[in-house]
């Protein structure tokens, strides 16, 4: 284990799941159970900037299309 990542030169990517939440993997690791290669990778502090930037909504993606259907259907409630 790296405890000072300054000294960490291993390679990582950047790996998304079915609910659009991202992490990062070690490159040379088979990806786990479920999730899949986001197409970034790179040191460490690259693919955690990366996720920064494109991970913006931190909520699952069921939650958030949960969330647009209720507001879906309060709008057409209010429309009555």
């Amino acid at each position: 284990m790296y405890r000072d990542d300054k000294e960490d030169n291993r390679i990582y990517k950047v790996v998304v799941n079915h609910e659009e939440q991202y992490s990062i993997w070690l490159a040379d690791k088979e990806n786990p159970l479920g999730w899949r290669d986001a197409g970034k990778s790179g040191l460490k502090q690259e693919c955690l900037e990366y996720i920064k930037e494109v991970w913006t909504d931190m909520r699952p993606l069921s939650l958030r299309k949960k969330m647009a259907e209720t507001e879906e259907q309060n709008l057409i409630d209010v429309g009555k």
